[in-house]
């Protein structure tokens, strides 16, 4: 596969809402780009593109109207969305933006764990209705600290390594889970594969998701999961809503099996308005913001630019080289 050079390639960079071509223009104002913002428009004009740059508007049927084709940047760090032997089999290059938004989604899942530890959705709800909340006698209604909790990480790579960071900097003590133990501890107290999960779940205050989709974590908190974690306990998803078998957790969650669950993630989304979900009083939900920030668009191109520079050098590898 040979790309384009400078002066013959074209980038379409393809997203709702991100301003990855403005980025791209100011950084490199000599490339040939263009802009699409829906999936209609993306599939008007992906035939122009040598270079995708591109995610939710990505569906694998796209691959027949693009003869011209040779890399995909993928503007988020998962890939699950795009059929990589089909990739592989057109000899198409794909690399991931894994690392693009760790600091974000790291933070925001720390956030979670800290608006229901401390109670906030419910403040936010009672400064809507104008309610100065009294102090309360039932120990398990008051605000909660952190200290001394235990939080169980399942996926210690980049995002779960600075949650487990964060968490000790609360005083937390954090267990990890991962696909190879032996890869290190990235910052937990103590690191067990992912074979060691249901022992390790009673363990746990807090669950957190912050793993990528896989055959091996596809509903890893299903009944099962659920029904060993404490009653007290809290789960936090910030990786993908198929990590969690979501009509388990709703039935999880009607009958008080946990304490709370915190979701920027669910298995459809936009999250369909007539889901239970939405009701559940001890559910606090984002929409799928744990990634957001005001960087990001400069954290993709900074991974776009030096992949388009490796495959004019006739590299090998790319960074967060996927297929």
């Amino acid at each position: 596969m040979t790309l384009p050079s400078r002066n013959d390639i074209t980038i379409c960079c393809a997203h709702a809402a991100y301003g990855i071509r403005a980025c791209l223009a100011a950084h490199e104002p000599g490339l040939r780009s263009f802009e699409v913002t829906t999936k209609d428009g993306l599939r008007q004009r992906i035939g122009e593109a040598d270079v995708l740059v591109v995610s939710g508007l990505w569906s694998n049927d796209l691959l027949d109207a693009a003869p011209k084709m040779k890399f995909i940047q993928s503007i988020g760090a998962g890939t699950d969305q795009f059929d990589h032997d089909r990739l592989r089999g057109r000899g198409l290059r794909l690399a991931s933006a894994q690392g693009v938004n760790e600091r974000a989604v790291s933070q925001h899942a720390m956030a979670l764990i800290l608006a229901i530890a401390r109670r906030l959705p419910e403040a936010r709800d009672n400064q809507a209705k104008r309610v100065w909340r009294g102090m309360i006698s039932d120990l398990s209604q008051r605000e909660d600290e952190l200290t001394g909790k235990t939080l169980l990480i399942i996926g210690l790579g980049r995002i779960g390594g600075r949650l487990a960071r964060l968490a000790k900097a609360f005083d937390m003590q954090v267990i990890g889970v991962r696909r190879d133990p032996a890869s290190g501890a990235n910052g937990a107290d103590a690191v067990h594969g992912l074979d060691q999960l249901p022992g390790l779940l009673p363990r746990a205050d807090f669950v957190a998701l912050t793993c990528p989709l896989t055959d091996q974590t596809r509903n890893i908190i299903n009944a099962d999961a659920l029904a060993r974690m404490k009653r007290s306990a809290v789960l936090v998803n910030a990786a993908r809503g198929r990590c969690v078998d979501e009509a388990a957790l709703i039935e999880a969650m009607g009958k008080g099996a946990l304490a709370a669950a915190a979701l920027d993630v669910t298995v459809e989304e936009p999250l369909d308005p007539a889901s239970p979900l939405w009701a559940l009083p001890n559910v606090f939900i984002t929409p799928h913001t744990a990634g957001e920030t005001r960087r990001y668009e400069e954290n993709v191109v900074e991974i776009l630019r030096e992949n388009l520079g490796r495959l004019w050098r006739g590299e090998a590898t790319l960074r967060n080289q996927v297929v």
